[in-house]
Protein backbone atom coordinates (compact mmCIF):
# COMPACT_ATOMS: atom_id res chain seq x y z
CA UNK A 1 0.00 0.00 0.00
CA UNK A 2 1.20 3.54 -0.85
CA UNK A 3 2.46 5.52 2.02
CA UNK A 4 -0.11 8.75 2.96
CA UNK A 5 1.89 11.78 2.77
CA UNK A 6 0.69 14.62 4.81
CA UNK A 7 1.31 18.39 4.47
CA UNK A 8 4.05 18.99 6.89
CA UNK A 9 1.53 20.90 9.03
CA UNK A 10 -0.57 17.76 9.81
CA UNK A 11 2.44 15.89 9.97
CA UNK A 12 2.20 15.44 13.29
CA UNK A 13 -0.46 18.28 14.40
CA UNK A 14 -0.90 18.74 17.94
CA UNK A 15 -4.92 19.11 19.09
CA UNK A 16 -6.83 21.17 21.21
CA UNK A 17 -5.12 20.98 24.74
CA UNK A 18 -8.69 21.43 26.22
CA UNK A 19 -10.60 19.42 23.96
CA UNK A 20 -8.42 16.47 24.89
CA UNK A 21 -9.83 17.12 28.50
CA UNK A 22 -13.31 16.62 27.56
CA UNK A 23 -12.60 12.54 28.36
CA UNK A 24 -12.60 13.53 31.78
CA UNK A 25 -15.71 15.33 31.77
CA UNK A 26 -17.83 12.07 31.22
CA UNK A 27 -16.99 10.49 34.54
CA UNK A 28 -19.86 10.27 37.08
CA UNK A 29 -19.64 12.76 39.68
CA UNK A 30 -16.69 15.16 37.86
CA UNK A 31 -16.93 18.84 38.88
CA UNK A 32 -15.23 20.80 35.71
CA UNK A 33 -13.83 23.92 36.12
CA UNK A 34 -11.72 23.30 32.24
CA UNK A 35 -14.68 24.49 30.12
CA UNK A 36 -14.72 28.21 28.60
CA UNK A 37 -18.28 27.05 27.88
CA UNK A 38 -21.11 29.62 28.81
CA UNK A 39 -23.50 28.45 31.72
CA UNK A 40 -26.80 26.62 29.76
CA UNK A 41 -28.79 28.30 32.61
CA UNK A 42 -27.88 31.33 31.46
CA UNK A 43 -29.33 30.44 27.78
CA UNK A 44 -32.41 32.66 26.82
CA UNK A 45 -34.17 29.60 25.15
CA UNK A 46 -37.59 31.32 25.00
CA UNK A 47 -36.18 34.21 23.01
CA UNK A 48 -34.19 32.28 20.45
CA UNK A 49 -37.23 29.85 19.86
CA UNK A 50 -39.20 33.03 18.95
CA UNK A 51 -36.03 34.26 17.11
CA UNK A 52 -36.19 31.43 14.85
CA UNK A 53 -39.88 31.24 14.40
CA UNK A 54 -39.78 34.96 12.87
CA UNK A 55 -37.01 34.18 10.79
CA UNK A 56 -38.00 30.60 9.54
CA UNK A 57 -41.68 32.47 8.39
CA UNK A 58 -39.23 34.00 5.41
CA UNK A 59 -38.12 29.99 4.14
CA UNK A 60 -36.44 31.43 1.09
CA UNK A 61 -34.17 33.67 3.06
CA UNK A 62 -33.69 31.72 5.70
CA UNK A 63 -32.64 28.35 4.27
CA UNK A 64 -31.17 29.09 0.96
CA UNK A 65 -27.60 30.06 0.70
CA UNK A 66 -26.62 33.28 1.39
CA UNK A 67 -23.93 36.14 0.57
CA UNK A 68 -20.49 35.18 2.10
CA UNK A 69 -20.21 38.68 3.62
CA UNK A 70 -23.47 37.66 5.52
CA UNK A 71 -26.81 39.57 5.50
CA UNK A 72 -26.60 43.00 5.19
CA UNK A 73 -29.60 43.50 8.22
CA UNK A 74 -27.57 41.40 10.30
CA UNK A 75 -24.35 43.25 9.23
CA UNK A 76 -26.40 46.90 10.03
CA UNK A 77 -27.18 45.20 13.46
CA UNK A 78 -23.46 44.50 14.33
CA UNK A 79 -22.75 47.85 13.68
CA UNK A 80 -25.42 49.04 15.62
CA UNK A 81 -24.08 46.25 18.38
CA UNK A 82 -20.49 47.85 18.20
CA UNK A 83 -21.43 51.41 18.64
CA UNK A 84 -22.42 50.32 22.44
CA UNK A 85 -19.24 49.66 22.52
CA UNK A 86 -18.00 52.63 21.47
CA UNK A 87 -17.04 51.99 17.91
CA UNK A 88 -18.17 53.95 15.27
CA UNK A 89 -18.56 51.79 12.10
CA UNK A 90 -21.21 50.78 9.23
CA UNK A 91 -22.37 47.28 8.04
CA UNK A 92 -19.91 47.70 4.95
CA UNK A 93 -17.01 47.31 7.14
CA UNK A 94 -18.20 43.93 8.51
CA UNK A 95 -18.02 40.35 7.72
CA UNK A 96 -19.96 37.52 9.21
CA UNK A 97 -18.13 34.54 9.95
CA UNK A 98 -18.86 31.33 11.26
CA UNK A 99 -17.39 32.32 15.19
CA UNK A 100 -14.42 34.32 16.24
CA UNK A 101 -12.06 31.40 15.31
CA UNK A 102 -12.77 31.83 11.78
CA UNK A 103 -12.35 34.95 11.58
CA UNK A 104 -8.92 34.73 13.23
CA UNK A 105 -8.23 31.48 10.75
CA UNK A 106 -9.11 33.67 7.79
CA UNK A 107 -6.58 36.61 8.86
CA UNK A 108 -3.75 33.74 9.04
CA UNK A 109 -4.79 32.34 5.89
CA UNK A 110 -4.71 36.30 3.75
CA UNK A 111 -1.82 37.42 6.24
CA UNK A 112 0.79 34.52 7.25
CA UNK A 113 3.31 32.37 5.04
CA UNK A 114 5.56 29.88 6.29
CA UNK A 115 8.27 31.76 8.97
CA UNK A 116 6.19 34.91 9.22
CA UNK A 117 6.76 36.71 12.89
CA UNK A 118 3.82 36.72 14.62
CA UNK A 119 3.00 38.28 18.49
CA UNK A 120 0.78 36.90 20.70
CA UNK A 121 -0.03 37.27 24.51
CA UNK A 122 0.90 34.52 26.88
CA UNK A 123 -0.55 33.15 28.26
CA UNK A 124 -2.88 32.88 25.50
CA UNK A 125 -5.97 31.31 24.06
CA UNK A 126 -4.98 27.92 22.83
CA UNK A 127 -7.22 27.48 19.98
CA UNK A 128 -4.94 30.74 18.73
CA UNK A 129 -1.75 28.93 19.21
CA UNK A 130 -2.93 25.76 17.32
CA UNK A 131 -3.86 28.09 14.30
CA UNK A 132 -0.45 29.91 13.95
CA UNK A 133 1.00 26.56 14.62
CA UNK A 134 -0.92 24.93 11.75
CA UNK A 135 0.09 27.88 9.41
CA UNK A 136 3.74 27.26 10.19
CA UNK A 137 4.45 30.67 11.86
CA UNK A 138 7.18 31.84 14.20
CA UNK A 139 5.17 32.64 17.73
CA UNK A 140 6.73 35.76 19.63
CA UNK A 141 5.60 35.89 22.57
CA UNK A 142 4.73 39.10 24.71
CA UNK A 143 4.06 38.27 28.22
CA UNK A 144 1.00 39.89 30.30
CA UNK A 145 0.61 41.17 33.67
CA UNK A 146 -2.52 42.07 36.01
CA UNK A 147 -2.99 44.75 33.73
CA UNK A 148 -2.89 42.34 30.54
CA UNK A 149 -0.60 42.31 27.91
CA UNK A 150 3.09 44.55 28.73
CA UNK A 151 3.56 46.96 26.11
CA UNK A 152 6.62 47.80 27.92
CA UNK A 153 8.14 44.71 26.87
CA UNK A 154 6.73 44.77 23.61
CA UNK A 155 8.35 48.11 22.41
CA UNK A 156 11.81 46.57 23.89
CA UNK A 157 11.18 43.47 21.70
CA UNK A 158 10.19 45.51 18.89
CA UNK A 159 13.43 47.82 19.16
CA UNK A 160 15.99 45.14 19.92
CA UNK A 161 14.54 43.22 16.59
CA UNK A 162 15.73 43.84 13.14
CA UNK A 163 12.93 45.14 10.51
CA UNK A 164 12.48 41.79 8.74
CA UNK A 165 11.47 40.13 11.36
CA UNK A 166 9.67 42.22 13.08
CA UNK A 167 5.94 40.84 13.59
CA UNK A 168 3.20 40.96 11.03
CA UNK A 169 0.42 40.69 13.24
CA UNK A 170 0.06 41.01 16.99
CA UNK A 171 -3.22 39.21 18.61
CA UNK A 172 -4.58 40.09 21.81
CA UNK A 173 -7.33 39.73 23.87
CA UNK A 174 -7.45 42.79 25.68
CA UNK A 175 -10.97 42.50 27.79
CA UNK A 176 -11.06 40.04 30.56
CA UNK A 177 -8.84 37.47 28.68
CA UNK A 178 -8.59 33.75 28.23
CA UNK A 179 -6.97 32.51 30.19
CA UNK A 180 -5.51 35.15 32.72
CA UNK A 181 -9.03 37.53 33.13
CA UNK A 182 -6.90 40.67 32.61
CA UNK A 183 -7.85 43.90 31.48
CA UNK A 184 -5.81 45.83 29.58
CA UNK A 185 -4.97 49.22 30.75
CA UNK A 186 -6.91 52.21 28.76
CA UNK A 187 -2.78 53.65 28.59
CA UNK A 188 -1.55 50.42 27.17
CA UNK A 189 -4.16 50.73 24.69
CA UNK A 190 -3.08 54.22 23.08
CA UNK A 191 0.56 52.50 23.41
CA UNK A 192 -0.21 49.44 21.73
CA UNK A 193 -1.31 51.81 19.10
CA UNK A 194 1.00 53.34 18.61
CA UNK A 195 3.56 51.21 18.70
CA UNK A 196 1.60 49.45 15.82
CA UNK A 197 1.77 52.23 14.13
CA UNK A 198 5.36 53.14 14.35
CA UNK A 199 6.78 49.86 13.63
CA UNK A 200 4.19 48.91 10.88
CA UNK A 201 2.16 45.62 12.26
CA UNK A 202 -1.88 44.88 12.56
CA UNK A 203 -3.39 44.12 15.87
CA UNK A 204 -6.11 41.68 15.75
CA UNK A 205 -8.41 42.11 18.45
CA UNK A 206 -10.33 39.48 20.03
CA UNK A 207 -13.29 40.86 21.58
CA UNK A 208 -15.70 37.50 22.90
CA UNK A 209 -15.81 38.73 26.51
CA UNK A 210 -16.08 41.98 26.77
CA UNK A 211 -19.60 42.63 27.82
CA UNK A 212 -19.52 40.23 30.53
CA UNK A 213 -18.39 43.20 33.16
CA UNK A 214 -18.78 42.73 36.48
CA UNK A 215 -18.83 46.40 37.33
CA UNK A 216 -17.59 49.67 35.36
CA UNK A 217 -17.45 49.20 31.59
CA UNK A 218 -13.97 47.84 29.65
CA UNK A 219 -12.29 50.87 28.40
CA UNK A 220 -13.24 51.67 24.58
CA UNK A 221 -12.09 48.65 22.30
CA UNK A 222 -8.43 48.94 21.04
CA UNK A 223 -10.01 49.44 17.66
CA UNK A 224 -11.35 52.73 18.69
CA UNK A 225 -8.23 54.08 20.00
CA UNK A 226 -6.81 53.06 16.87
CA UNK A 227 -9.68 54.85 14.84
CA UNK A 228 -8.84 58.18 16.84
CA UNK A 229 -4.81 57.91 16.39
CA UNK A 230 -5.14 56.71 12.46
CA UNK A 231 -8.04 57.65 11.05
CA UNK A 232 -8.21 55.12 7.56
CA UNK A 233 -4.68 53.86 8.45
CA UNK A 234 -6.28 52.02 11.38
CA UNK A 235 -3.53 49.25 12.59
CA UNK A 236 -6.86 47.71 14.65
CA UNK A 237 -8.71 44.47 13.34
CA UNK A 238 -11.91 43.67 15.52
CA UNK A 239 -12.90 40.39 16.30
CA UNK A 240 -16.17 39.38 18.15
CA UNK A 241 -19.09 37.20 18.64
CA UNK A 242 -22.37 36.61 20.04
CA UNK A 243 -21.11 32.61 21.77
CA UNK A 244 -20.76 34.10 25.02
CA UNK A 245 -23.24 36.53 25.14
CA UNK A 246 -26.30 34.38 23.03
CA UNK A 247 -25.39 31.06 22.19
CA UNK A 248 -22.25 29.30 21.32
CA UNK A 249 -24.57 26.59 18.85
CA UNK A 250 -25.15 30.45 16.38
CA UNK A 251 -21.69 30.18 15.22
CA UNK A 252 -21.84 33.77 14.54
CA UNK A 253 -19.23 36.15 14.64
CA UNK A 254 -17.73 38.82 13.12
CA UNK A 255 -14.84 40.74 11.64
CA UNK A 256 -14.14 44.41 11.12
CA UNK A 257 -11.57 45.87 8.60
CA UNK A 258 -10.95 48.09 5.65
CA UNK A 259 -12.19 46.56 2.67
CA UNK A 260 -9.11 45.64 1.11
CA UNK A 261 -8.95 43.12 4.14
CA UNK A 262 -12.59 41.98 4.30
CA UNK A 263 -12.44 41.21 0.32
CA UNK A 264 -9.59 38.58 0.84
CA UNK A 265 -11.43 37.39 3.81
CA UNK A 266 -14.50 36.70 1.89
CA UNK A 267 -12.60 34.78 -1.01
CA UNK A 268 -10.95 32.51 1.70
CA UNK A 269 -14.25 31.98 3.08
CA UNK A 270 -15.69 30.64 -0.10
CA UNK A 271 -13.22 27.82 0.26
CA UNK A 272 -14.38 26.76 3.36
CA UNK A 273 -18.15 27.22 4.21
CA UNK A 274 -19.24 29.97 1.46
CA UNK A 275 -21.27 31.63 3.76
CA UNK A 276 -22.21 31.70 7.44
CA UNK A 277 -25.85 29.67 7.95
CA UNK A 278 -28.05 32.26 7.18
CA UNK A 279 -30.20 30.49 9.34
CA UNK A 280 -28.23 31.23 12.25
CA UNK A 281 -28.24 34.59 10.98
CA UNK A 282 -31.57 35.19 10.96
CA UNK A 283 -32.38 34.07 14.77
CA UNK A 284 -29.33 36.46 15.42
CA UNK A 285 -30.51 39.51 13.84
CA UNK A 286 -33.93 38.33 15.26
CA UNK A 287 -32.66 37.71 18.24
CA UNK A 288 -30.81 41.47 18.76
CA UNK A 289 -34.03 43.31 17.23
CA UNK A 290 -36.31 41.84 19.64
CA UNK A 291 -34.90 44.04 23.17
CA UNK A 292 -34.02 40.77 24.77
CA UNK A 293 -30.29 40.98 24.25
CA UNK A 294 -29.16 44.10 26.89
CA UNK A 295 -31.02 42.34 30.16
CA UNK A 296 -29.76 39.08 28.96
CA UNK A 297 -26.12 40.00 29.04
CA UNK A 298 -27.53 41.96 32.23
CA UNK A 299 -28.20 38.54 34.12
CA UNK A 300 -25.05 36.85 32.51
CA UNK A 301 -22.75 39.45 34.30
CA UNK A 302 -24.40 38.56 37.62
CA UNK A 303 -24.09 35.24 37.76
CA UNK A 304 -20.79 35.22 36.45
CA UNK A 305 -19.63 38.09 39.18
CA UNK A 306 -21.73 36.01 41.67
CA UNK A 307 -19.96 32.71 40.49
CA UNK A 308 -16.61 34.26 40.71
CA UNK A 309 -16.79 35.77 43.97
CA UNK A 310 -17.71 32.21 45.35
CA UNK A 311 -14.60 30.73 43.57
CA UNK A 312 -12.32 33.52 44.95
CA UNK A 313 -13.55 33.38 48.48
CA UNK A 314 -13.54 29.75 48.22
CA UNK A 315 -9.71 29.45 47.10
CA UNK A 316 -8.98 31.80 49.72
CA UNK A 317 -10.35 29.39 52.40
CA UNK A 318 -9.79 25.99 50.99
CA UNK A 319 -6.05 26.09 49.27
CA UNK A 320 -4.55 29.41 51.77
CA UNK A 321 -1.29 30.16 50.06
CA UNK A 322 -1.22 27.40 47.76
CA UNK A 323 -2.80 29.66 45.17
CA UNK A 324 -2.13 33.32 44.63
CA UNK A 325 -4.28 35.15 41.96
CA UNK A 326 -5.74 38.32 40.63
CA UNK A 327 -10.02 38.90 40.74
CA UNK A 328 -11.12 38.59 37.32
CA UNK A 329 -13.58 42.26 36.54
CA UNK A 330 -15.61 40.49 34.29
CA UNK A 331 -15.30 37.58 31.86
CA UNK A 332 -15.44 33.64 32.31
CA UNK A 333 -11.64 32.38 34.00
CA UNK A 334 -9.62 33.20 37.02
CA UNK A 335 -5.78 32.34 36.27
CA UNK A 336 -4.19 31.04 39.35
CA UNK A 337 -0.32 30.54 40.03
CA UNK A 338 0.53 27.51 42.30
CA UNK A 339 2.76 27.60 45.11
CA UNK A 340 6.77 26.67 43.87
CA UNK A 341 6.09 22.94 45.88
CA UNK A 342 3.68 21.80 43.69
CA UNK A 343 4.16 19.93 40.12
CA UNK A 344 1.38 20.61 38.11
CA UNK A 345 0.81 18.02 36.07
CA UNK A 346 0.97 16.04 39.37
CA UNK A 347 -1.54 18.09 40.45
CA UNK A 348 -3.52 17.76 37.67
CA UNK A 349 -3.69 13.97 37.96
CA UNK A 350 -4.50 14.26 41.82
CA UNK A 351 -7.14 16.46 40.71
CA UNK A 352 -8.53 14.29 38.35
CA UNK A 353 -8.50 11.23 40.88
CA UNK A 354 -10.65 13.59 43.87
CA UNK A 355 -13.18 14.31 40.95
CA UNK A 356 -12.13 17.83 39.82
CA UNK A 357 -10.59 19.14 36.77
CA UNK A 358 -9.09 22.24 35.55
CA UNK A 359 -6.71 22.84 32.55
CA UNK A 360 -2.88 23.15 33.10
CA UNK A 361 -1.02 26.14 32.77
CA UNK A 362 1.18 24.57 30.13
CA UNK A 363 -1.87 25.08 27.57
CA UNK A 364 -1.23 28.56 27.06
CA UNK A 365 1.76 28.38 25.65
CA UNK A 366 3.47 27.92 22.23
CA UNK A 367 6.47 26.12 23.76
CA UNK A 368 6.83 23.46 25.73
CA UNK A 369 6.87 24.56 29.61
CA UNK A 370 6.16 23.15 32.57
CA UNK A 371 3.82 25.63 34.28
CA UNK A 372 3.15 25.93 38.04
CA UNK A 373 -0.33 27.75 37.15
CA UNK A 374 -4.01 26.58 36.58
CA UNK A 375 -6.90 28.44 34.02
CA UNK A 376 -10.47 27.66 36.34
CA UNK A 377 -13.39 28.46 34.96
CA UNK A 378 -16.69 29.75 37.11
CA UNK A 379 -18.88 29.80 34.53
CA UNK A 380 -20.55 26.86 34.16
CA UNK A 381 -20.43 24.84 37.55
CA UNK A 382 -22.85 26.35 40.38
CA UNK A 383 -21.96 28.53 43.23
CA UNK A 384 -22.25 25.15 45.07
CA UNK A 385 -20.38 23.09 42.91
CA UNK A 386 -17.94 25.54 42.72
CA UNK A 387 -17.75 25.43 46.55
CA UNK A 388 -17.23 21.57 46.67
CA UNK A 389 -14.87 21.67 43.49
CA UNK A 390 -12.53 24.02 45.34
CA UNK A 391 -12.63 21.43 48.11
CA UNK A 392 -11.87 18.44 46.06
CA UNK A 393 -8.82 20.63 44.52
CA UNK A 394 -7.34 21.56 47.88
CA UNK A 395 -7.70 17.92 48.87
CA UNK A 396 -5.81 17.08 46.08
CA UNK A 397 -3.00 19.89 46.51
CA UNK A 398 -2.34 18.37 49.98
CA UNK A 399 -1.81 14.70 48.35
CA UNK A 400 0.23 16.13 45.55
CA UNK A 401 3.04 17.96 48.24
CA UNK A 402 2.66 14.90 50.12
CA UNK A 403 3.54 11.63 47.05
Amino acid sequence: MTSICFASSYTAPAGSPIRELFSYLSRPGMISFAGGYPSPSLFDAEGLREAAQRTLADPAGSLQYGATEGTSALRQAIAKLCETRGIACDAPDILVTTGSQQAFDLLIRIFIERGASVYIETPAYPAAIQALRLAQARIQEIPVDEDGLSVDNLRRQLETTAPADRPKLLYTVPNFSNPSGTLLAAPRRQALVQLALQYGFLIIEDDPYGELSFGEKAPSPIYATGHVLAGKDNPVLYLSSLSKTVAPALRVGWILAPPEILRRCAVAKQTTDLCTSPLAQGIALQYLASGRYEPAVARACAEYGRRMKALAQSLRTETGDGLTFVEPRGGMFLWAACTPLLDASRLFQSAVDNGVVFVPGSAFYPRDLEISAMRLSYATPTVDEIKEGVRRLALAMSQSLFR
